[in-house]
């Protein structure tokens, strides 16, 4: 059988009907990476207007509220203390500071305000204030979103009894490839932190990092295990490596973006329901090879000048695209729909009196 044929056969089943697939092998996933660009890319795009708007992009922000001194060696992280990237370590953030950041994000028009904090796990003495944060930015009318590295089963339950509606935690990339990139923590610790989230109710946010050397294989092996997950992830983010000085993969051969695209692509026929996020990375990428991304399945951004440690294109030029390309913001957001909605047109509004926006009659 062709790969052309193989992907066909494979890839149909899993928009038939409601049931979603959770068997996929290597080699069906191999073979929908080596379709025809515009094959895959046509087969990706009919499956996302099965289950989503097209023209439709959630948008979320994501603040670090303790940054630094992490004791873990992930290879592509300037915030591990292994390595001197130059990053200065701040301690855990004051509630309320978090919450003036969380109304700022609204304003812009984010539905999700996503919380991180540099630890292998928190502390006990940590989980007071971060529960405190999710109560009270879920006052605010957003949606929630932690990553705060291993959970126990009991510190799970604590966030989804704070009202948590999102845990993030990446499994980076495949199984095989997972020793050349981390030592300190096993694939099994990040597994088991996922089953503890899910088991406590809360929604899934797990996606990994592309471009840190791996091959074709060790991309469709990430996919492989987030798709094969009892549950597919509500939240799949996918990461182009930032390389930062002084990280062991600084200088690592960026990845082709055709490849990257193709990766969205594969990620949306295997999880046709999860929101696939355009997460690290954005900032290096064009237009155009944002505007393939969405077309190939993407439909969440982090929005905002920073992702944790590392750049991110400013709002505007986000709107900017958006206007471009007929995209809207998902403007759901609980309890608030009429403000955030105002507050993303008054964005958009200044933003085209500023004459941020393409004028097509120029």
């Amino acid at each position: 059988m062709t790969a052309s044929a193989a992907a066909a056969s494979t890839s149909s089943t899993s928009a038939e009907g409601d049931g979603l697939r959770h068997d996929w092998s290597r080699k069906e996933i191999e073979a929908l990476f080596a379709l025809s660009f515009n094959d895959l890319l046509f087969r990706a795009h009919s499956i996302h207007r099965q289950h989503f708007d097209p023209n439709q992009v959630q948008v979320s922000t994501l603040l670090s509220i303790k940054t630094g001194a992490c004791p873990e060696d992930c290879k592509y992280c300037p915030q591990s203390n292994r390595y001197d990237t130059g990053l200065e370590a701040e301690k855990l953030m004051e509630v309320e500071k978090v919450l003036e950041q969380a109304r700022a994000a609204r304003a812009q028009g984010s539905t999700r305000f996503c919380m991180g904090a540099a630890w292998r796990s928190p502390k006990k003495k940590d989980m007071p204030y971060v529960t405190a944060m999710v109560r009270g930015v879920k006052e605010l009318g957003l949606e929630t979103c932690m990553t705060l590295g291993m959970l126990t089963e009991q510190q799970a339950q604590e966030l989804a009894d704070a009202g948590l509606d999102y845990y993030n935690h990446n499994l980076d990339t495949s199984p095989e490839y997972y020793g050349e990139i981390i030592t300190t923590r096993t694939y099994g610790d990040r597994l088991t932190t996922l089953d503890n989230v899910r088991s406590a109710g809360i929604k899934v946010c797990s996606g990994g990092i592309v471009g840190m050397g791996e091959s074709v294989r060790d991309r469709a092996g990430l996919l492989q295990q987030l798709a094969n997950l009892p549950q597919h992830p509500e939240s799949v983010p996918i990461n182009m490596l930032v390389q930062v000085e002084g990280t062991p993969l600084a200088g690592t051969e960026q990845l082709d973006p055709i490849e990257f695209i193709r990766t969205i692509a594969v990620a949306r026929i295997l999880m046709p329901r999860s929101y696939v996020r355009l997460s690290a990375g954005r900032e290096s990428m064009s237009e155009e090879m944002h505007a393939l991304a969405y077309f190939a399945g993407a439909n969440s951004i982090f929005y905002g000048e920073k992702l944790l440690t590392t750049p991110n294109p400013e709002a505007n030029k986000d709107l900017t695209l958006f206007e471009r390309l007929g995209i809207n913001a998902e403007r759901r957001c609980a309890d608030s729909d009429e403000a955030v909605t105002a507050a993303l047109s008054d964005s958009i509004e200044q933003a085209r009196n500023d004459k941020l926006f393409y004028d097509a009659s120029a």
